[in-house]
């Protein structure tokens, strides 16, 4: 069957509309370009009759009348004057085209000197790694031009790159990791030392885009998030890397930040969590700021390797069935634990069977916390005890069915005495504190996406849920409400989270600062 033409004008409107639309847009920018002299003497007028208007205002009452006589005799003076209505017209002009124009100071063009000499530095640092003596038309050679190499650049207020765009040629081996790491090392140290940069490689067309990051604020509090039950903040992130915001209060100021948050639940894929880091570097404090959120709709159960008192604060609350810092307890707590996620399975199997929902009491989400386990296992070891780690198995194993979470915090330099159960089934990783990036690597899976600053303030990482991407984290700020070393207003706001204390059998409330001073709470039993 032949084809049939389309239509005359389906098949030229849309010619005669762009040539439409090119017609009118010259018609305009000639208009504006004749127009240009009106439109500012009519700016200088609007300016003009706005500054009498103010000096009107700010004359007394009982000094207009003077002021208007003056005005009066100076307008007689001018009409009586030959040609004064005329040179007055021209001279309000000419003020007023004065008045009216463009006050906006120009920028510079191009940068300036030492600008110049940065961006000529770093482009002679690139030509032995950019450069092939087999090129016929090098784009780096030394003495050459860096315009061309590098197509578009920012400078912050101190004269430090911003963000540089970076051609390179097609030979270069940019698919090799090595090669990436060198490149991005030495922009790293040429574009300024003690910040973070994103490098964003684009194979197809041959570009690299390095961006220096600003640092993730740091004083944020702890407080309520706006999440769903199963969603866990732990901390927060760069804009643009996650597509969802969180109101946050910081100070006396309101905003938006992004966070990252942490699913667990049935449908979870990545329901238990490892956090590492070296001394000091936080990771006590996310353990902190995930058990005060899992209080809202679960039991929590502590176990304090580091013996520090450093949960002191959560010892009788509601929700807390135990904080222990002895082997023993620590021991009898999981023993618990790993007998509960038992007794869980069995019930909702045959809650299954039946064809019925699972029990009550197998829905409420149960965490078990536990920093620094090494410490125990330690211990476990020199007494000839059961490894606290070996009881972590099956809440490992099977927690994710039956509502059962792991959180464990353990130091970088004791990450080998980790379990095979724990690095098995701990999906979602952080990494705290200043790591090199074999570090994180190693522990994540992945490299970071951006350069590890060397000096890192407490909470600040990495943080990957099981094979997504990298993000750049900064833990909120949940310190131990019993250290006055740290910031009154952030003590308070964790004293104004934690739930109230668990009342007794015989009806007495207990009081506020008495179980300050205890390792271990008893655990509720099933």
């Amino acid at each position: 069957m032949a084809r049939r033409p389309l239509p005359r004008i389906l098949s030229t409107g849309g010619a005669q509309l762009a040539r439409s639309r090119e017609l009118a847009r010259t018609a305009v920018d000639n208009a504006a370009d004749v127009l240009h002299p009106l439109i500012v003497v009519t700016r200088g007028l609007r300016r003009l009759a706005g500054a009498a208007r103010r000096t009107w205002s700010k004359t007394p009452k009982d000094r207009r009348g003077p002021l208007l006589f003056l005005v009066a005799s100076v307008l007689l003076v001018v009409v009586t004057v030959p040609y004064g209505p005329l040179l007055a017209a021209v001279a309000l002009m000419a003020v007023a085209a004065w008045q009216g124009r463009d006050r906006t100071p120009r920028q510079p063009e191009g940068p300036d000197a030492s600008r110049v000499q940065r961006l000529a530095s770093l482009y002679e640092a690139l030509v032995p790694y950019f450069s092939a003596a087999e090129d016929p038309e090098p784009l780096y050679s030394h003495g050459g031009a860096w315009e061309k190499a590098f197509p578009a650049h920012e400078f912050d207020d101190s004269g430090r790159i911003r963000h540089l765009v970076v051609r390179y040629p097609a030979y270069f081996t940019d698919g090799e990791p090595e090669s990436r790491t060198r490149i991005e090392r030495l922009l790293a140290a040429k574009a300024g030392r003690g910040r973070e940069y994103l490098f964003t490689w684009d194979e197809e067309s041959n570009q690299l885009t390095v961006t220096a990051l600003a640092p993730l604020p740091t004083g944020i509090a702890a407080q309520r998030f706006v999440t769903a039950p199963g969603e866990t903040v732990l901390g927060f992130t760069d804009p643009g890397e996650v597509q969802r915001t969180l109101p946050l209060t910081c100070g006396e100021e309101r905003r938006d930040v992004p966070p990252v948050v942490w699913r667990t639940g049935p449908r979870s894929t990545e329901p238990h969590l490892l956090a590492l880091g070296q001394p000091g570097s936080g990771t006590s404090t996310l353990l902190r700021s995930v058990a005060l959120q899992a209080l809202q709709h679960g039991d929590v159960v502590i176990a304090d390797g580091g013996s520090t008192g450093e949960y002191a604060c959560l010892v009788g609350r509601d929700g807390v069935l135990a904080v222990e810092c002895g082997l023993s307890g620590v021991l009898a707590s999981l023993e618990w634990a790993a007998t509960e996620t038992e007794r869980r399975l069995i019930a909702v199997g045959r809650a299954r069977q039946a064809g019925q929902p699972p029990p009550k009491d197998t829905r409420r989400p149960l965490w078990l916390l536990l920093d620094r386990p090494a410490t125990f296992t330690h211990l476990a070891a020199a007494e000839g005890r059961t490894n606290p780690q070996d009881l972590l198995q099956v809440p490992l194993r099977h927690g994710r069915a039956v509502g059962v979470t792991v959180v464990v915090a353990e130091q970088l330099d004791n990450a080998e005495a980790l379990s095979d159960a724990v690095r098995r089934h701990t999906h979602a990783r952080v990494v705290l504190g200043a790591a090199t990036a074999q570090q994180i690597e190693a522990v994540l899976g992945a490299p970071p996406h951006t350069t590890p600053p060397a000096a890192v303030p407490a909470g600040r990482g990495y943080a990957r849920l099981g094979t997504k991407a990298v993000h750049r984290l900064q833990v909120p700020a949940t310190p131990d409400p019993y250290d006055d070393t740290v910031s009154d207003a952030w003590r308070q706001a964790v004293l104004d989270l934690l739930p109230p204390r668990t009342t007794p059998a015989d009806g007495q409330t207990v009081p506020e600062g008495a179980a300050a001073g205890t390792g271990a709470s008893l655990v509720k039993p099933s």
